[in-house]
Order: C-alpha cells, then sequence, then structure tokens
C-alpha cells in the first residue's frame, strides 16, 4: 500500500505543534484527529488481522497470569487487548487519539487506557507506568518519523522487565513521514525494508525470536493491499 503510493517521491512532515524529544522536533499534526475522525471504521476496514493474533498468541503463550502488558497504540482495543485480557494479562494501553481509547474503554473495560503520545512513555517523561513484562506496538512505530523510531525502541526498551518480550508490526515499505489517504482522512505514515527494520530493532537492544509476514488487503476500497511485517523479540539486558 504505502510503497505504491509512495513510490518515485518521499515525504518530510514540515514544521508544526509538536514536542520536544530528546532534541527532536516531533510534528503529531493532524495524526490523532484523523483516527477520532476515523473511529470504529478501522475495525470494519481491517476485520481479521490475523498476523496481529497470531502475534500477541505468541505473547499470552509465554507469559504468566497476571503478567502487565503495555499495548502501545492500541486503538480500539481490539483484537489486541481483548485478547491478552482474555488469556490473564493485565493490559495497559496507550493511544494518541481520545476516540480510540473511549472505544478501547468500552471493549475492554477491565483494562487500564490512558490518551497519551509515545514520546511520553521516554525516561523521565510526563506518563510513569512503571515496568512491564511485554510489550504489543502493530503498527504504532508506523506513525512515527523515523528520525524518532530509535528514540521510541530505546523507551520501549527501557519500559520493559529485564528479559520482557515485544511483539511489533510495520508495514514493508521504504517511506519516511509520508503522506497517505486512510479511510477518508490522511496520515504520515513510515516503513521499512524488512532488512532495515531488523537492524533497527536489534539495534535498540532485541533479539529478534521470530518473524512473520502477511500480505493483506482491507475491505476498505481506498486502502489498497500491503505487506504486514510480525517481529517477536525478547529484551536483551
Amino acid at each position: 500500500m504505502i510503497e505504491a503510493l509512495a513510490r518515485g517521491r518521499r515525504s518530510v512532515s514540515s514544521a508544526g505543534e509538536g514536542l520536544d524529544y530528546d532534541g527532536l522536533r516531533v510534528d503529531r499534526t493532524g495524526q490523532a484527529e484523523a483516527f477520532d475522525a476515523i473511529g470504529d471504521r478501522y475495525d470494519e476496514a481491517f476485520p481479521h488481522k490475523e498476523g496481529q493474533v497470531q502475534a500477541a498468541d505468541w505473547l499470552a503463550q509465554r507469559l504468566p497470569s497476571g503478567a502487565r502488558v503495555l499495548d502501545l497504540g492500541c486503538g480500539t482495543g481490539l483484537p489486541t487487548a481483548r485478547q491478552l485480557a482474555d488469556a490473564g494479562c493485565r493490559v495497559v494501553g496507550v493511544d494518541l487519539s481520545e476516540g480510540m481509547v473511549e472505544l478501547a474503554r468500552r471493549n475492554v473495560p477491565e483494562a487500564e487506557f490512558h490518551r497519551a503520545d509515545i514520546a511520553d512513555l521516554r525516561p523521565g517523561g510526563p506518563l510513569d507506568l512503571g515496568r512491564f513484562d511485554a510489550v504489543a506496538a502493530f503498527f504504532s512505530l508506523l506513525m512515527l518519523p523515523r528520525a524518532e523510531i530509535p528514540l521510541a525502541l530505546a523507551s520501549i526498551h527501557g519500559l520493559l522487565q529485564p528479559g520482557g518480550l515485544l511483539v511489533l508490526s510495520m508495514v514493508e515499505a521504504d517511506v519516511d513521514d509520508f503522506a497517505i489517504p486512510f479511510l477518508g482522512s490522511t496520515i504520515r505514515v513510515t516503513g521499512y525494508l524488512r532488512d532495515t527494520l531488523r537492524e533497527v530493532v536489534e539495534a535498540a537492544g532485541f533479539a529478534i525470536e521470530g518473524e512473520s509476514s502477511y500480505t493483506y488487503a482491507p475491505e476498505s476500497s481506498d486502502v489498497p493491499p500491503e505487506e504486514q511485517i510480525f517481529l517477536r523479540c525478547t529484551r536483551l539486558d
């Protein structure tokens, strides 16, 4: 999807309202508003999510009952927060979109959800959620510019207990902060080719235990098929 739209051109978002994050000027303009507008149409457009379900199953099978899990970019809470809560995990979800957080609270009332930016979770940041046994980051890093992704991965590393687990997914595409139409809105997305994605994740202090990929064709007519990469990782001490 992303590579087809971006072929032949690259775009970096212009400076705008943002926040200072370790000296990096980060622009979130329009990102949360787009997902507020999309709401539960996201689940209608992406109804199956087999790769995401399987990656969360990998987590659930390795975690004891009561393990703390962070769902980073939780969206509506479906399927991941719901799936992990059903497996006996104590789930904390974070999303930039207030509309998504409200839906997640309805869909998974036993979990804890916060409207927050991933940058809020950095060491010394304004939101201290404690440590986690695992983090799920399904398509949340996709929403960040490349310059910020190593910082976000460092924050995730710090949020995990030693030996903690990470599952993440990205769309395979060589783009950086590129604007695309998405379910009637416009969002900015980033992708990597898979070898580069592995390098970035390993450089952040993670061992990649497994990988899978899926060619996914959403139900929505304005979102073409995309190659989704799922990595299953362990934090290195």
